[in-house]
C-alpha cells in the first residue's frame, strides 16, 4: 500500500460516515500520488496527514426566535482547514443538508482552490443546517444574529475571512457583519459579498458565475474556438448559474435550459435571463413561472432530466453530486464537448471518470468556480487598502485570474504527463504551493 493510500484509509476510518469528505479527499489525494513520489520528505513530515485534518474545527448550536415566538436550535459550523498561504478563507452555507461531512468536503477543496487563485488566503468553510426558505426577514436576522454571536470569537480580518455560500447572500451577509461590528465595535473586512454602502466590492455578485466562463472560454481558445454558437445547458438559478448564463450569452453561447430545486425549463430559443432575474432575484419566485411567460418553454419538474437535453457545454452550477455516471453518460450521448464545473464537487467520481473516458474537456470545480473568492480576497485588498475599484477594474482583475488559472492548471497536468487532465492539473498546482508553505513552517 503506498503512502497516498495508507492516508486514504486512516482519514475513512478515523472519519467514520462523512461521504462528502470521503469523496473529496479520494478525489484529490489520488491525483496527487506523482507530486508526492517526487518528493519523499513529504511523507517524512506527514503532510498529507496534517494536510487533511483540519487545524481547527468549531461546532456550536444557534438558538433563535421565530415570528411566533417559538425558540428553534440549528446547529452551527466553522472549519478553519488550513492557513498555510494566508487567513482562512471560504463560505458559509445555510442549507438543511449541511452537516461536518459537507463542511469538511467543502474546506478540503477550498484549500486548493485559493491556491490555484494565486491570492493569499488558504482555506476554511461554515455553515447550518437552518433553512432560510419561508423565512420572514426578521427571523433571518434573528437567527444571523445568534450565529455570530458565537463565530465572532474566531474569525478576524487577518485570522478567518468568510463569506456567503448556498443560502447565505447579501441579506444573510448584511445581518451577519452588523452583529460583529456591534460586538466587537470595529468595521474591518471580516466578512466579504458585504453591500457597497459598507465596504463590498463591486462585480462580488457576478464573479463566480462570469470566472467561470472566462475560464471554459480559455479552454475554448486553446482549440481555435469560442463560445458563439455553442447550445448551453446550466443547472441552477442563483447568482453562480444566472451570472454564467449572462457572461455566456454575451459571448454567443445559446443557453436552452436552467432549473431550481423543484425542476427545470427548456426554451430552444434560448434562455430570457431578464425573465429569470425578474423570477429569481425580485420575486424570489420559482422557475416553473418561465414558462408561463415565454411562448416556446416548457417545465419539467424534477432536476435530472436537464442533463438529457443536448448540448455541447455544459456548466453544472446547482450543488455537490447533481451530475451523476447515467447523466454523464447521457451528456456524452447528447453531444457535450466541454464540462466547466460552477457548483461545488456537482459530478460524481463515475461521472468525472466517464468524461475524461470521452475525451470531454472537463474543468473541475476548484479551478473553473475559484472567481467568486478570487474577487472576494480582492475585495479584502480593497478593504485593507480603504479603496473602491471600478467594475472594469475588478472584471479585469477577475479575467486575468482565470486565465492563469487555466494555464497553470495545464501546465501542472503536462509536467506529470497528465496532459488534458484538468482534475489532475487543478489538484496538483493548488497543493504544491500549499505544501511548500506547509514544509516551510515546520512541523505545526
Amino acid at each position: 500500500m503506498t503512502y497516498v493510500q495508507r492516508v486514504l484509509e486512516d482519514l475513512k476510518q478515523r472519519n467514520p460516515g462523512e461521504k462528502e469528505f470521503h469523496q473529496a479527499a479520494t478525489e484529490i489525494l489520488l491525483t496527487l500520488e506523482p507530486v508526492i513520489n517526487a518528493h519523499p520528505e513529504y511523507q517524512k513530515a506527514a503532510l498529507l496527514e496534517r494536510f487533511t485534518e483540519p487545524e481547527r474545527t468549531v461546532l456550536f448550536r444557534v438558538p433563535w426566535v421565530d415570528d411566533n415566538g417559538n425558540v428553534h436550535v440549528n446547529k452551527g459550523y466553522r472549519v478553519q482547514f488550513n492557513s498555510a498561504i494566508g487567513p482562512y478563507k471560504g463560505g458559509l452555507r445555510f442549507h438543511p443538508s449541511v452537516n461536518l461531512s459537507v463542511i469538511k468536503f467543502l474546506g478540503l477543496e477550498q484549500i486548493l482552490k485559493n491556491s490555484l487563485t494565486g491570492l493569499p488566503i488558504g482555506g476554511g468553510k461554515g455553515g447550518s443546517d437552518f433553512d432560510p426558505k419561508g423565512k420572514s426577514d426578521r427571523e433571518i436576522m434573528a437567527f444571523c444574529q445568534s450565529f455570530m454571536t458565537e463565530l465572532f470569537r474566531h474569525i478576524g480580518a487577518d485570522t478567518d475571512v468568510p463569506a456567503g455560500d448556498i443560502g447565505v447572500g447579501a441579506r444573510e451577509v448584511g445581518y451577519l457583519f452588523g452583529q460583529y461590528k456591534r460586538i466587537r465595535n470595529e468595521h474591518v473586512g471580516v466578512l466579504t459579498g458585504r453591500g457597497l454602502s459598507y465596504g463590498g466590492s463591486l462585480m462580488r455578485k457576478e464573479a463566480t458565475g462570469y470566472g467561470l466562463v472566462y475560464m471554459t472560454a480559455e479552454a475554448m481558445k486553446q482549440r481555435g474556438e469560442t463560445f458563439e454558437g455553442k447550445v448551453t445547458v446550466i443547472s441552477g438559478s442563483g447568482n453562480v448559474a444566472i451570472y454564467a448564463c449572462e457572461k455566456a450569452q454575451e459571448l454567443g453561447a445559446k443557453v436552452v435550459a436552467m432549473y431550481d430545486s423543484n425542476g427545470y425549463i427548456y426554451d430552444p430559443n434560448g434562455i430570457k435571463l431578464d425573465v429569470i432575474k425578474q423570477i429569481k432575484e425580485v420575486e424570489r419566485g420559482r422557475i416553473k413561472e418561465y414558462a408561463d411567460r415565454v411562448a416556446g418553454a416548457t417545465y419539467s419538474e424534477g432536476c435530472k432530466g436537464i442533463w438529457t437535453i443536448p448540448c455541447e457545454v455544459a456548466l453544472p452550477c446547482a450543488t455537490q453530486n447533481e451530475i451523476d455516471e447515467e447523466s454523464a453518460k447521457s451528456l456524452i450521448a447528447n453531444g457535450v464537448r466541454y464540462v466547466g464545473e460552477g457548483a461545488n464537487m456537482p459530478s460524481t467520481l463515475e461521472a468525472i471518470s466517464a468524461f475524461q473516458n470521452a475525451n470531454v474537456i472537463f474543468l473541475p470545480a476548484k479551478a473553473a468556480n475559484a472567481g467568486g473568492v478570487a474577487t472576494s480576497a480582492l475585495e479584502m485588498a480593497q478593504s485593507s487598502g480603504r479603496l473602491f475599484w471600478s467594475a472594469e477594474e475588478v472584471d479585469a482583475k477577475l479575467k486575468t485570474i482565470m486565465v492563469n488559472i487555466y494555464h497553470n492548471v495545464d501546465k501542472a497536468a503536462k509536467k506529470y504527463g497528465y496532459e488534458g487532465n484538468y482534475v489532475m492539473g487543478a489538484n496538483i498546482a493548488g497543493f504544491e504551493k500549499v505544501a511548500e508553505a506547509m514544509m516551510a513552517h515546520g512541523i505545526v
